[in-house]
């Protein structure tokens, strides 16, 4: 028997499908809870039990979405309780839905890669000798990979091929990463930013739970025309500073040359 069944979570449950089907302890990992945490809400009403096929137990895309804005709701202050309420009161009013569009569509198409999945054996032939198995704990610890058993599975192919490339130009992968995790910093401080304005100018100080069908509405909108934009202004402005620095670092080799 498997644990689904044992838990008795994979009892009837007859929710909407999202883009994504996912095992219990993927859908935990991917919004980032316990996996007994599923049995909990759903006893409290917090989350509607997974769609059962055979022993197996399917939660959705809108399962995933949940989670997280149940997550995010008692990383505000909210309790169980008072969570439970609200959901209640956004469904009563035709309004969990809408939010729940608005979620999907805010955090839908930021990352648009299939994963790339290869053997330890395959991930040792494309490094090289190079490569150690603790540059692939470091990759799993930054999340440039994950690993199953034999099986490594790299999430971006573009900056899989990025990382080679550097690599067959002779920079140590030890470096690379520590760059990576410099970029991650980075990166991370530029989307704290871009959110921040978005929360401010866009969605306001109401926050979402006091916003109309029509505000939510515009909302929608608005992520969706200003998603490119931060790709943009943050490829414009390193592919500037890269132009930059790069002359600089010309100019001084040629000085040194003379």
């Amino acid at each position: 028997m498997t644990n689904q069944a044992a838990d008795g979570e994979d009892t009837g449950g007859d929710e909407a499908t999202g883009g994504g089907r996912y095992r219990r302890e993927d859908v935990a990992r991917a919004a980032g809870v316990k996996v007994r945490n599923l049995r909990y809400y759903q006893e409290r009403g917090l989350l509607p039990p997974p769609r059962r096929e055979g022993r197996i137990a399917w939660y959705s895309e809108d399962h995933l979405i949940r989670l997280r804005l149940i997550s995010d709701l008692l990383g505000r202050g909210y309790t169980v309780n008072g969570i439970a309420e609200l959901l209640q009161a956004w469904e009563d009013g035709g309004g969990l839905s809408r939010l729940l569009g608005l979620e999907r569509e805010m955090t839908r198409d930021w990352v648009r890669e299939e994963p790339v999945t290869m053997t330890r054996a395959e991930l040792r032939e494309l490094f090289g000798p190079t490569a150690t198995a603790e540059d692939t704990r470091r990759a799993a610890e930054l999340g440039y990979v994950t690993v199953d058993g034999d099986l490594v599975t790299h999430p971006s192919p573009r900056l899989l091929d990025a990382t080679l490339a550097l690599v067959r130009q002779g920079v140590p992968l030890a470096e690379i990463l520590d760059a990576g995790e410099f970029v991650q910093a980075q990166a991370a401080a530029l989307a704290d930013r871009f959110v921040g304005l978005f929360r401010r100018h866009v969605i306001g100080p109401e926050g979402l739970e006091q916003l109309s069908a029509t505000q939510l509405q515009h909302i929608t909108a608005a992520v969706t025309a200003l998603r490119p934009v931060a790709g943009d202004v943050v490829a414009t402005e390193f592919a500037r500073a890269m132009a930059r620095r790069v002359d600089a670092e010309v100019s001084e080799l040629l000085r040194t040359e003379q």
